[in-house]
């Protein structure tokens, strides 16, 4: 018998007198590590442990939640009495309920078992080496501000009434630095990062190197006059606006018609170079584990195929509203947050065209390679308007960097007029995209 197995079973010995129609305990630990160095000085060291219980609990048609961060006798005792009146105050709803049992899949590579024996001074020395790099990559790099080293070993268990029970573990390693160059009276910043579930998996060499090149390549960005032409958008500003669609694919904000893609199943709303899935199985994935927050197991759900939209992600209680099943897409912020839909690992599929390729092929372009305030996209109508910065594309080279320009438009034409895709796919987070290369696209500059 595991810890968790044990307090779960004192918590089911006071639930068997609460008269309930259900009920869901889960678990969760972590330990995380955060280093920040300053001119190959720690300048934060941050460690926590935080771990807790929470439950769920169903009476009457009522769905309760709390939790604690204390596994004493008196304080599990507190936190179900509060779930129980959570329920018996709640408005009835036949959509409550929980998970049958089901077969998880296989899902390796989670867990380092060497990182918790790798000393610190290692860690803190990776750091500065991140600082180091940078600031010798070149005489136009000053300063670094930010090298920072963090990691993550986290646990979860869960059971519930009708059958479930599952526990996984992981772990989580990324490195991330911000560098500023400098050229006469002009100032840039570069920032990088890697991640990775092993110690091994992260290169500090190529995320130095990253953001030295980003912060130098944009040194001497000029206006440009305002215009419409091809642009491609970089993988990291595709993931920004991918990230704006994702909310769009929550069955739960369909439901509520807070989503741009209500109404639309089946639809042909993306050019037919565009796939996109939720894959909460995918190798090496930030949100990758055997199953979701309240035990169903994680899938590869296709979502847009050949720029149809084909499906939307479910947890339980918005599948019973559809009829539909769950996909494995319930989700927590830690065990004092309730259950919600949410995405895993969400992206565009990786095409096959070379991003130098797409550069050869425009006369004159952009490719952006910044944005600022995708989030402000309004989320129902996919309307955006934002600021922009990258490079100028002239005879189908990069000629210059530029900024200071205005990107506008809506999301759906955005990709209704996808070219091409790149095979340069990269995570930013839980979600992600290769580069896209646009059609056409509206720019408001000097």
């Amino acid at each position: 018998m595991n810890k968790y197995e044990r307090v779960a079973g004192l918590i089911e010995t006071d639930l068997a007198s609460r008269h309930l129609d259900g009920y869901e305990i889960s678990f969760g630990s972590s330990r995380n590590l955060s280093i920040e160095v300053k001119e190959q000085e720690i300048d934060t060291f941050r460690s926590s442990a935080p771990a807790g219980v929470s439950i769920r609990v169903l009476k009457s048609g009522g769905m309760g939640f709390s939790y604690s961060t204390s596994l004493d006798d008196a304080a599990l005792s507190r936190m179900v009495q509060n779930a129980v009146l959570g329920a018996e105050n709640q408005t009835p709803d036949p959509a409550n309920c929980f998970p049958l049992p089901q077969e998880y899949p296989a899902v390796a590579g989670l867990f380092d078992n060497n990182l918790s024996a790798v000393d610190e001074t290692e860690k803190i020395q990776l750091a500065k080496d991140l600082e180091r790099l940078a600031l010798g990559a070149d005489p136009r790099v000053k300063r670094v501000r930010k090298a920072i080293y963090g990691e993550s070993e986290y646990a979860f268990w869960i059971r519930n009434s009708v059958g479930v029970v599952g526990g996984y573990s992981g772990t989580s390693v990324s490195c991330s630095v911000t560098v500023v160059a400098e050229e006469g009276d002009d100032s840039q910043m570069g920032w990088d990062f890697g991640f990775s579930s092993f110690l091994s998996g992260i290169d500090v060499e190529t995320i130095a190197a990253n953001a030295v090149a980003k912060a130098l390549g944009t040194l001497g960005a000029i206006k440009i006059p305002t215009m419409n032409s091809p642009a491609i958008l970089d993988n990291h500003v595709a993931s920004e606006i991918v990230e704006v669609l994702s909310s769009s694919f929550l069955a739960e904000n369909v439901q509520k018609g807070k989503s741009m893609l209500a109404g639309r199943l089946g639809e042909k709303l993306f050019s037919p170079l565009i796939q996109i899935r939720d894959d909460g199985t995918l190798s090496g994935g930030i949100s990758t584990a055997p199953f979701d927050a309240e035990g169903v197991a994680h899938r590869n759900n296709l979502l847009v195929e050949d720029g149809r939209l084909k499906a939307f992600l479910y947890d339980s209680r918005s599948a019973w509203k559809d009829r539909a099943v769950s996909t494995g897409n319930a989700v927590r912020g830690g065990v004092k947050s309730p259950l919600r839909t949410g995405v895993t690992n969400f992206f565009i599929v990786n095409g096959s065209t070379p991003r130098d390729e797409m550069i050869r092929g425009i006369e004159r372009g952009v490719l952006i390679t910044e944005v600022m305030g995708i989030h402000t996209a309004n989320g129902i109508s996919g309307d955006f308007s934002v600021g922009a910065a990258g490079f100028f594309i002239e005879k189908g080279v990069i000629a210059y960097p530029i900024k200071g320009i205005a990107i506008a438009g809506n999301i759906f034409d955005l990709f209704r007029g996808v070219e091409m895709v790149g095979d340069d796919i990269r995570f930013f987070g839980g979600v992600g995209s290769p580069s896209l290369k646009i059609s056409t696209l509206d720019m408001s500059g000097s």
